[in-house]
């Protein structure tokens, strides 16, 4: 791929160390905004300890899992490893199928004027 021309940004509702840590310690982050081709979209990373604790959980307590939309799995749940995958499922076509974020609020927290 010719550089990061598809891509414009990569937002973190909470761009901080902080948050960088407390995601790593919990296994996921769902504040994960990416934005492709004129259009944001919202992407729940999770590790897969934390996956499988997840769905444990919600098997014990209510008999089945039903996984987040737009879930991805990583090795890790640091800033540059969700940066390198969000490239790969672009390459991948992931934003093609999956639906962009529908809620103004949102593009306004980004400053974003997106249709």
């Amino acid at each position: 791929m010719g550089g990061d021309v598809w891509i414009t940004s990569k937002f973190f509702l909470d761009d901080t160390e902080l948050a960088e840590f407390e995601g790593n310690s919990k296994g996921y982050r769902n504040d994960v905004y990416v934005e492709v081709l004129n259009k944001l979209f919202n992407i729940k990373v999770y590790d897969i300890v934390r996956l499988q604790q997840d769905h444990e959980l919600e098997l014990e307590t209510y008999g089945y899992y039903s996984g987040e939309p737009n879930l991805v799995l990583v090795k890790d749940v640091s800033k540059a490893e969700i940066e390198f995958v969000v490239r790969k499922l672009y390459e991948q076509k992931y934003f093609e199928i999956v639906k962009p974020v529908d809620d103004k609020n949102i593009y306004e927290f980004f400053n974003l004027n997106i249709e």
